[in-house]
């Protein structure tokens, strides 16, 4: 793993609805366990690619998808690092 970018939720359900919307959208997306570098947030996040995240934005924004953030995670210097992205 070089690099990934993930939105963390709140909630299962939030978590879920991005899942159902993102999929009616065609998106290129997975879901999985929410890092634990990443506390505090419901177990579920969905993983993007950057290439996406005006997209990814615009259709959480249209569909008022509550979310905790949105994450960079990478390696450097052989550990994890986090790093939220706006």
């Amino acid at each position: 793993m070089n690099e990934m970018y993930i939105i963390s939720f709140n909630s299962t359900h939030q978590a879920i609805k991005c899942d159902k919307v993102f999929g009616k959208n065609e998106m290129d997306y997975a879901v999985l366990p929410t890092p634990r570098e990443i506390t505090q947030s419901c177990g579920i996040s969905i993983k993007f690619s950057i290439e996406n995240i005006d997209n990814v934005k615009e259709i959480i924004d249209e569909n008022q998808i509550e979310y905790k953030g949105m994450y960079k995670i990478f390696k450097q210097d052989g550990k994890k690092q986090v790093e939220e992205i706006n």
